[in-house]
């Protein structure tokens, strides 16, 4: 199934919660996020520079936070909790001896990880389940405390409202046009709180949940393609090559998102970047990968038999 989205509030720098933080660019990054509202279960997408949710890289907090841990999670009451995991996106554990999961973290507790090393609490407010083909993507109202003991909101739009997150495993690496940048890492000590309408979480809607299979098959590394391609990571670096709105059309080979327009081929798309591309990108100037050797007969569908997980088109 296809999403259309439409970009409510752009964001111009790549920004994370749980996410990654020094940054190659000597620019500050911005403190605006962008918002995509569903108007259509199938057709077009918008994209966006924007890997995941709100810059915390504020005066205030003088890092980002780049994760947020299992471990050190107390309940609402201030007891703690252990054993906490992720199942898909919904927490479980337990509070003694008693299971808990689902809504029953609301008001709960963790440690989430600055860049710089240092720690901050992470408050979970409010819980909500989604619904239709959503009900797996559980949404998060998520604060952080600030230095003078008052709460705010992790994920925020460009006035400053809170936004929802969805909350997946592992964690990813926001560095930008350095080796490594955009990777996603496992780490099962640590899980992200991806904001909505950025990259990371716009994937799971978009229907590439990590956690899920088809036919046999983890969605993961489709999940991780499509953040390289919604942000259009060409050399696999952490740069966006984009500007935020642009129309994109995708396309797998497992059955999640068909081919539905007469577009130009762009790319095809793995884990690591784009595998090829072509001169009809979304890029505002030519392309130039290090050291980048593109398989030939960009576009073939045959290729999703050799390790390409989607292709993308531009209009």
């Amino acid at each position: 199934m296809r999403t259309l989205q439409r970009v409510v509030a752009a964001c111009f720098a790549v920004v994370a919660v749980g996410c990654g933080t020094e940054s190659s660019e000597p620019e500050a990054p911005s403190l605006r996020t962008q918002v995509a509202e569903v108007v259509s279960p199938n057709g077009r997408n918008l994209n966006g520079r924007n890997l995941n949710g709100r810059n915390l890289n504020n005066t205030e907090l003088g890092g980002m936070l780049v994760s947020v841990a299992y471990a050190g999670a107390t309940s609402a009451s201030g007891k703690a909790l252990t054993n906490v995991r992720l199942q898909g996106s919904v927490f479980v554990g337990l509070d003694g001896p008693n299971p808990v999961t689902g809504t029953g973290f609301t008001g709960a507790r963790f440690v989430g990880k600055l860049g710089d090393g240092s720690t901050l609490p992470v408050r979970v407010d409010g819980i909500t389940q989604g619904s239709g083909g959503d009900s797996e993507l559980w949404s998060y109202q998520v604060t952080y405390q600030g230095s003078d003991g008052s709460w705010r909101p992790v994920c925020q739009d460009a006035n400053g409202g809170a936004l929802p997150a969805i909350a997946v495993a592992n964690r990813w690496n926001y560095l930008q046009g350095v080796a490594g940048g955009g990777e996603k890492i496992e780490d099962a000590t640590a899980f992200t709180f991806a904001c909505e309408g950025a990259a990371i979480a716009k994937c799971m809607h978009f229907g590439y949940k990590p956690w899920a299979t088809v036919n046999g098959q983890s969605l993961a590394g489709h999940h991780q393609a499509c953040t390289r391609m919604v942000r259009a990571d060409f050399c696999g670096d952490g740069e966006s090559h984009t500007t935020d709105g642009q129309w994109v059309n995708l396309y797998d080979g497992v059955g999640i998102q068909a081919d539905t327009e007469s577009w130009s081929v762009e790319a095809e798309w793995n884990e690591a970047g784009a595998r090829c591309f072509t001169s009809q990108t979304r890029a505002q100037a030519p392309v130039t990968c290090s050291g980048f050797n593109p398989i030939p007969d960009c576009g073939s569908t045959s290729h999703f038999q050799s390790g390409t997980r989607l292709i993308s088109e531009a209009p």
